[in-house]
């Protein structure tokens, strides 16, 4: 293996360890306005088994309330084993494909690359991490008035999904999933933009010419580009959330789906609720998504500088 190739694999593998940290630290400290945002997508006013919430502080104060930190922090685990291989394989992925794209380029990478970087990885991520996410979102929705035996944690979910539904019922959801790629494939694109906008600006108003752009930035531009990034993918990408949200329940005690397929969920919802229904949940989801993404890419920035800084060191 050449010096070339090993200086590409270890930066994909940081690449790999930055995003597995970032990932944890994230669903570390926002995973109760994930449940609450949860609990609230699929609640089209004729579930009777889901709490009625006025708001997202009145839904966590009757969560803590009723079901305690437990409540709170339901489908933690698959939430933080999933967030963590995702972002780990997101990262990895984008990395790599952003690599494959600058072969034999002495320019920059257009945005039309870097888009279509984060639509292969984020492709790429769902079919491997679906059946992680359908269990998460079933533990969150486990309250003390579902009347079906609940799962007693990961493990428990998938051989009780598997006996009683099979294995496609692992992949319920995929299609809006698949969709939802576009989620990740702006906010990255958006953050890259903003990012080289923000290193030129800096750039003019620096006396010495930094090694690299990245020493232009600190944890603030980072938060504010992981922010700024991720609301507009999110007022972008929220319908298909829902949509995912809703096909991913538990089926009725009969053994029937709530929903049958996308298309199903879209004429029910639209018939029922408006185009607020498609919206519902949005605003944890902000709340939570927004300081979350600012998390990670603090979080990933500086794991990558360290790395850089220890290989130098080497």
């Amino acid at each position: 293996m050449s010096a070339s190739q090993r200086s590409n694999s270890q930066w994909q593998w940081e690449n790999a360890t930055a995003g597995a940290l970032a990932g944890f630290a994230t669903v570390a400290a926002m995973h109760p306005l994930d449940v609450v945002r949860t609990r609230f997508q699929v609640n089209d006013g004729r579930v009777a088994n889901l709490p009625a919430y006025k708001n997202t502080a009145h839904a966590i104060l009757t969560i803590a309330r009723s079901e305690g930190l437990k409540g709170l922090y339901a489908g933690f685990y698959p939430a933080v084993f999933g967030s963590t291989v995702s972002w780990a394989l997101y990262f990895f992925f984008y990395g790599r494909a952003k690599e494959r794209y600058s072969r034999n380029r002495s320019e920059a990478l257009s945005p039309g690359l870097h888009l279509a970087s984060a639509a292969e990885a984020g492709a790429l991520v769902s079919l491997c991490t679906n059946p992680i996410w359908l269990v998460k979102t079933r533990l969150q929705l486990q309250t003390p008035l579902h009347h079906s035996r609940p799962y007693s944690g990961l493990y428990d979910a998938l051989r009780t999904i598997m006996r009683e539904e099979g294995w496609s019922a692992l992949y319920k959801g995929l299609g809006p999933s698949l969709i939802l790629v576009s989620h990740g494939a702006v906010q990255f694109t958006v953050y890259e933009e903003l990012r080289k906008v923000i290193c030129n600006l800096k750039s003019k108003g620096s006396e010495q010419k930094p090694e690299t752009a990245d020493d232009l930035l600190n944890s603030f531009d980072y938060a504010m580009l992981g922010g700024t990034s991720k609301v507009a993918a999110i007022l972008l990408t929220y319908p298909f959330q829902v949509i995912r949200a809703r096909l991913q329940q538990r089926p009725n005690t009969d053994g029937t789906p709530r929903y049958m397929d996308s298309w199903h969920v879209m004429k029910q919802t639209a018939r029922f609720e408006g185009i607020r229904g498609f919206y519902k949940g949005i605003v944890p989801n902000l709340l939570k998504n927004a300081p979350a993404s600012s998390i990670t890419f603090i979080v990933y920035e500086n794991v990558m500088k360290l790395l850089r800084l220890a290989n130098r060191s080497d």
